[in-house]
Parts: structure tokens; C-alpha cells; sequence
């Protein structure tokens, strides 16, 4: 527990939206406690496809440092990314939808996200989100692709257009190097050749970061 509460309090002293603010200044959720204890006693047991804890602390301080309010997840597997961003977006009042087709993997991370104490930032969606990314009207501010690899430039196209300027497209298991680097295509090469995307990496999670266009 005590590396958790270390997290929220060094979030809490970086910027949150527009500026830098003192720990007394943010927004603090009564899913705190809650999700502090059920991310204490998961540790260490999430399969089935989930981030590591050190991916999901670079998905929430990404979301407390923006200020995002609006996110999407495209693969929610069982819930602990999802965790995460909802327990930052508890924070800046802010909203997550995310998509998984696979029903036995939603209705476990349903509850999941009801134990976590962070329901009420939640919508998940049971579908395919090759259908469901494009229909979804945005604009969002922030995006976690963590699905079929294959896919990702094809879920980078749908949603790029509905990312507001300063928000942040992140995807998992990207990288600048190797065999590994075929995991996901082109992607990471189609990233790099937008102008207006700034892109860096933190813990397993590629971010980048969406500039105007010139």
C-alpha cells in the first residue's frame, strides 16, 4: 500500500491540467481507499492479457498530468488498466469508455471495476471495436490501445481525428527496436511520420502527445 499512496501523492504534486498545484489543491474521489486496497491485494495476479502494474502507474500519471477527462480504452481485458485511468479520471472529473469483445473478460472486469470502487467513471462496452472506434463521436483527450496488434494503425486512423490538440494517444507493447517493433506493423512508423505527434515512452506505455497542426 505504501508505494500506491507514494504514487497518488507525487501525482498530486505535478501538473493536473493547465498548471502545477499543491497536494491540498486536487480533486481527491472517495474511490481512493477502496481502490488503494484492491490494487494492494491483486498484485502480481493479473493475466489474461492485463498491463503490469508499472504500465497502469504510467497510464494514470499520464491522465493526472493532462488533466484528461474524456478516454477511451480500446482492450479491456479484465480491468487493471482500466483501473488505473478511471482512478485518475476520479480525479480530474473525468469519464472512461472502453471496449473488449471477448464477454467472459468484460463481465470479469465489470466487476472488477465494481470492487475497485471506480464504477461510476466507467462505461464498458461489450463489442468489436473494429466496428465500434469508428461510430464513437469524441472528442477524446485520451486513448489507451491495448488490443489486437495487428489493428493498432487501423485504431490510430479512426481515432486521431476525434483527439483534441494536447491530448495523448498511448498505446502497449510498442517499440523502437527489433522483432519486437513487428508486434504491431507499421504503427510506430505511421506514429513517427504525423508532425503534429510528439511521442516518447514511459514505463511499457508508448505516449504521444497531440500538437496543432501548422
Amino acid at each position: 500500500m505504501r508505494s500506491t499512496i507514494l504514487l497518488m501523492v507525487a501525482s498530486a504534486l505535478i501538473a493536473v491540467g493547465s498548471g502545477p498545484v499543491v497536494l491540498s489543491q486536487v480533486k481527491t474521489s472517495s474511490a481512493d481507499a477502496t481502490v488503494t486496497r484492491f490494487l494492494d491485494q491483486h498484485r502480481g495476479s493479473w493475466r489474461d492479457l492485463n498491463v503490469p502494474e508499472a504500465d497502469g502507474r504510467a497510464l494514470y500519471d499520464t491522465v493526472i498530468m493532462g488533466g484528461y477527462k474524456r478516454a477511451l480504452e480500446i482492450g479491456t481485458s479484465t480491468g487493471h488498466s482500466g483501473i488505473w485511468i478511471a482512478w485518475a479520471l476520479s480525479k480530474t472529473g473525468g469519464r472512461l469508455i472502453t471496449i473488449d469483445i471477448d464477454e467472459g473478460r468484460y463481465r470479469e472486469a465489470l466487476k472488477n471495476f465494481k470492487d475497485a470502487g471506480v464504477s461510476a467513471y466507467v462505461d464498458a462496452r461489450l463489442a468489436d471495436a473494429h466496428d465500434l472506434v469508428a461510430k464513437l463521436d469524441g472528442p477524446f483527450d485520451f486513448v489507451f490501445i491495448d488490443a489486437d496488434k495487428e489493428w493498432y494503425t487501423n485504431y490510430a486512423k479512426a481515432v486521431l481525428p476525434k483527439l483534441a490538440v494536447g491530448g495523448a494517444l498511448t498505446a502497449h507493447n510498442v517499440s523502437q527496436y527489433g522483432g519486437r517493433r513487428q508486434m504491431t506493423g507499421g504503427f510506430y512508423d505511421y506514429i513517427r511520420s504525423l508532425p503534429n505527434l510528439e511521442t516518447s515512452f514511459s514505463a511499457g506505455v508508448m505516449v504521444s502527445r497531440k500538437r496543432s497542426e501548422k
